[in-house]
């Protein structure tokens, strides 16, 4: 069966020439410095936010408690993510900023490592868990939050170099 190419005409590299899941070897790699930054947002109205700077939640500390889970999650990507490599992270950061004009909050992740394989997928999901806990959080107050735009920001290191959204 031939390979499977995806519609840019580059081959998918978790997909065999059976057309079956893989996980890559990235053994014959060189050990680089990869870094990768995700964001995202949590678009809620303004009395929600000003609930959130305020540190009224009824559950607690909202910014501080995404901020951990999205840390938290960044270091469990390949327990989440199937054929996502383990790695020993070696920085991850979380920073949430409340933004009255959405009105909401910006969600952005830096990760970085050292290995034979990038962090693009620890930098998503540590955006996409930080983003749900703040759902969880204040969703009694607000069901109709709304999680959006989602995305890779940049990414540095590695065979396929440097890449940042909107180049």
């Amino acid at each position: 069966m031939a390979r499977k190419v995806s519609r840019t005409g580059s081959a998918l590299t978790h997909i065999d020439a059976k057309g079956e899941a893989r996980m890559v070897d990235v053994s014959a790699k060189p050990a680089t410095e990869r870094t990768a930054v995700a964001e995202g947002r949590v678009v809620m109205s303004k009395a929600t936010l000003e609930l959130i700077i305020s540190g009224n939640a009824r559950k607690g500390d909202v910014l501080g408690t995404a901020r951990l889970a999205g840390i938290m999650a960044a270091k469990r990507t390949s327990d989440l993510i199937p054929l996502c490599h383990p790695l020993a992270l070696s920085k991850v950061t979380v920073d949430i900023t409340p933004d009255s004009k959405l009105p909401g909050c910006i969600v952005r992740a830096t990760v970085k490592v050292t290995g034979p394989t990038g962090v693009e997928m620890e930098a998503l999901t540590a955006v996409s868990v930080a983003c749900l806990t703040i759902y969880d959080m204040v969703k009694a107050v607000e069901r109709g939050i709304r999680i959006e735009a989602i995305h890779l920001v940049e990414k540095k290191g590695g065979k396929s170099g440097h890449y940042r959204a909107g180049d």
